[in-house]
């Protein structure tokens, strides 16, 4: 998997579930402060999308993840 899929997938991973434990008509409801986290990352991706900067695709290619351009 490529870096950019990777963090897709974390991305909506964290927002899902924080909005699980966050919500309160959920079964897994633990506290609404929880929708602070899926803030937090929606602020991230915004502020990458300009900055091209993401502290995860810093985490993946140091784990060695390649991105999809260079496994074309």
């Amino acid at each position: 998997m490529s870096v950019e899929r990777l963090i897709r997938i974390f991305a909506g991973l964290f927002v899902l579930a924080s909005l699980a434990l966050g919500v309160e008509g959920s079964p897994i409801f633990v506290n609404a402060n929880f929708l602070w986290f899926t803030a937090f990352v929606g602020a991230n991706l915004f502020q990458s999308g300009f900055t091209r900067f993401c502290p995860l695709e810093s985490i993946l290619r140091r784990l060695g993840v390649k991105s999809a351009e260079a496994r074309a």
